[in-house]
């Protein structure tokens, strides 16, 4: 069947990266798949690609995919990428093709979520009320407010040794530029950011934090983005307290709020155990893969 790639323009870069894409057609001029590659450019891991490519069910094993995939990894050779990342369910037709393909697998994510008619409330707020000696909890809706950004921004670092396996993710730096960007990108999709930080009451500086998305309008499912504690902080339950603060809050916050949905490193075993003491319900595996260019 013949095909025509199209490479298309996206209108969209962010301060964080932008995206090149192509769709491809059959003759007729329908189209059949696409592929968009994200290219980060800050410093740091401005050596990335991270790639998405999807076919029409009934145009799989036509050479759709395969062309797709020829166009995004030429661009990202000519773009000076080092390597390209994927992520795929595990065992799907894209974790096969992936594979197939030349990508390694380096990140396996378990998924999990927990649905909110069944959370066990008066458990959480049982944890939520636990006394941490020498921590408060504070909590803000969107951007974090000017006499906590500084201490936000510093407080990021405690994902810098999140475990992300052989994914030649490079380093992320958090200003508080940057952290602000990050939150007018959820308020510009229409999105509410809520953040829970735990407050280290001997100098007041953010010792924690745990951030959720949820829909515009309150209803379906939020996700969790990120929850961290700095190393100098760990060993006193903070992660703990501050997700089942987070729980209760949205529960209480958004009635037509369904469930929460979150995805931890295989390797993750401290958070993963958060998530299960909480109630969270594995619900699926994905895997990231990883191409490597030459050079």
């Amino acid at each position: 069947m013949p095909i025509q790639i199209t490479p298309l323009t996206d209108p969209r870069p962010t301060s964080a990266g932008r995206r090149l894409a192509w769709l491809a057609t059959a003759d007729t001029g329908v189209p059949v798949g696409s592929a968009f590659l994200r290219l980060f450019t800050r410093a740091g891991q401005d050596h990335l690609a991270e790639l998405d490519v999807q076919v029409h069910p009934a145009e799989r094993r036509n050479g759709v995919g395969s062309r797709l995939l020829a166009a995004a990894l030429a661009a990202a050779e000519e773009e000076g990428r080092r390597c390209v990342t994927g992520q795929a369910e595990a065992g799907s037709p894209g974790d096969a093709f992936g594979a197939a393909r030349g990508f390694r697998p380096v990140l396996r994510l378990t998924y999990a979520r927990l649905p909110l008619a069944q959370a066990d409330l008066t458990g959480l707020a049982e944890r939520a009320a636990a006394p941490h000696p020498g921590y408060r909890l504070l909590s803000w809706d969107g951007t974090v407010p000017d006499e906590w950004a500084a201490t936000f921004a510093a407080s990021r670092r405690a994902m810098d040794d999140m475990p992300m396996d052989d994914v030649d993710y490079g380093t992320v730096t958090w200003d508080v530029e940057r952290v602000r960007a990050a939150a007018l990108a959820v308020e510009s999709r229409g999105d509410l950011l809520h953040t829970v930080a735990a407050v280290d009451e001997s100098d007041g500086s953010i010792a924690g934090f745990t951030e959720l998305v949820v829909p515009g309008d309150g209803a379906g499912d939020g996700r969790h983005y990120g929850t961290g504690v700095l190393s100098e902080h760990r060993g006193h339950g903070l992660a703990r307290w501050m997700k089942a603060t987070m729980i209760l809050r949205a529960a209480a916050r958004h009635p037509d709020l369904a469930g929460l949905v979150t995805d931890t490193a295989d390797s993750n075993h401290h958070m993963r155990a958060v998530n299960d003491a909480l109630g969270y319900l594995p619900t699926h595996q994905t895997v990231m893969r990883q191409f490597d260019l030459p050079g």
